[in-house]
């Protein structure tokens, strides 16, 4: 049963030591996102350097340390889906020792009324996927514990935003009806793939995690309206409100 998958015992049969040699220390604060587009722009701008990777039989994911104007932070793009982003996590915190991740992605909205034009800062993560229940004790939900620092991030930069909880899911095409409906009557406003895992992660290892989402998608209409997805994937402007989101923390 996957609400006994979590066990007190901290150590486990091998570590990323195991792949990825002894741990170091590079950086205090990283920044991630899951767009290729954004990746791929910020690379283009800023001087870089590789000092880390994630390696599997799929290739090398190279990670970067940039220089923004003197301030030195990693930068990597994340794989997506709660397993492979919270894996991820641990094996590039392992080799480079960021102690404050900060990870912006997109979401469907639950209630478009609610977040059009605004970011969404999430409080709690609803844990419909596996990687979780490895970091963190069974419940429904996940608190995501630096919600409220966020909030008063954003009302300093004078940036709309919305708090709610999410409903992560690596289940994308059983996102039903009456589950969508279940998950908008506690409180969900959005449904991504990540935050959940992430959190339990980041908790785990005693990493700060930072988290806002843009809604592209609209999943609570009579039909399904993907029409602002790419959009929300791709924009630039997660990017540059995570480097003032590293500044103030």
């Amino acid at each position: 049963m996957i609400n006994e998958a979590y066990s007190e015992e901290k150590e486990a049969l091998f570590s990323p030591g195991a792949f990825l040699g002894e741990r170091k220390n590079i950086c205090d604060t990283a920044i991630a996102t899951f767009s290729g587009e954004i990746f791929d722009s910020v690379i283009g701008k800023y001087p870089h350097e590789e000092i880390a990777y994630v390696g599997s039989a799929n290739g090398h994911k190279p990670v970067y340390l940039l220089d923004v104007e003197g301030r030195k932070v990693i930068f990597y793009k994340s794989s997506i889906g709660s397993c492979l982003a919270g894996n991820e996590v641990i094996e590039i915190q392992w080799q480079t020792g960021f102690k404050k991740l900060i990870i912006s992605g997109s979401a469907g909205s639950l209630d478009g009324k609610l977040t059009e034009g605004k970011y969404v800062i999430p409080t709690y993560a609803y844990r419909d996927e596996g990687l979780s229940y490895h970091y963190a004790p069974a419940a429904d939900y996940i608190e995501i514990t630096n919600s409220a620092v966020l909030g008063r991030i954003f009302e300093k930069l004078g940036l709309p935003y919305v708090k709610g909880r999410v409903w992560t899911t690596d289940g994308i095409y059983r996102e039903t009806k009456n589950a969508a409906e279940k998950r908008k009557s506690e409180g969900c406003i959005a449904v991504e793939m990540e935050i959940a895992g992430l959190q339990a992660v980041c908790s785990y290892y005693g990493i700060e995690l930072y988290t806002f989402v843009v809604t592209g998608d609209i999943l609570d209409g009579k039909e399904y309206i993907p029409d602002g997805l790419d959009e929300a994937n791709h924009s630039l402007d997660k990017f540059y409100i995570s480097l003032k989101i590293a500044e103030n923390i």
